[in-house]
């Protein structure tokens, strides 16, 4: 369900084709939550007949057509219904640390090449949301920016620190998940001595 408030979320700032939806969702709210076109469009589709988005047809190139969606009254009242409920957290699914639990039916070999994949894979990760709050503080994220421009001065600085607020979150989830990553490493090496 948090897919249609994502596309809400991104749609309050401008209308766009679902192909723009995409190129945003993955430039931005993508980092928090993942979905692929073969969701986004359906889900694009559902809100329109819900009344949450209205769409239209614009030229695209020399001889194609696209559907452009604008978000609607009941679209952004249903977003900021959503934004004032509290959050119903769900059961975890986390194989990662399932693994982990069960390391010791994996070789040495094995078990040394998934925690080196979960610290590259947050390492990676680390740089990214590293790399986002940069350009929130340098003024330098084209999402914010429109974002900030179809907000009042005096709400332009609370739009800016949530922003910032959400990718530290995920920049301490990171580096806590490195941690993890290097403290299992030593755990191999301290339970394998001979290498």
């Amino acid at each position: 369900m948090s897919l249609r408030y994502a596309l809400l979320a991104l749609l309050s700032v401008e209308p766009m084709t679902g192909y723009d939806l995409l190129k945003q969702f993955e430039a931005s709210v993508g980092y928090v939550w993942h979905a692929p076109d073969s969701q986004i469009y359906p889900a694009l589709r559902q809100m329109e007949k819900d009344g949450l988005l209205e769409g239209e047809e614009v030229t695209w190139g020399q001889r194609g057509k696209k559907r452009r969606y604008r978000i609607t009254p009941l679209g952004l009242t249903a977003f900021r219904q959503w934004m004032n409920t509290p959050l119903e957290y769900s059961r975890e699914r986390d194989p990662a640390h399932l693994k982990a639990a069960y390391l010791e039916w994996a070789e040495p070999d094995a078990a040394r090449a998934q925690m080196t994949a979960h610290l590259e894979h947050y390492a990676e990760r680390l740089l990214q949301w590293q790399l986002k709050v940069e350009e929130i503080e340098n003024g330098t994220s084209e999402m914010l920016v429109k974002r900030l421009a179809t907000l009042p001065p005096s709400e332009r600085p609370r739009a800016t620190a949530f922003k910032k607020f959400t990718y530290e979150g995920l920049i301490g989830r990171a580096q806590q998940e490195i941690a993890w990553a290097r403290h299992g490493l030593a755990l191999i090496d301290e339970l394998y001595p001979e290498g």
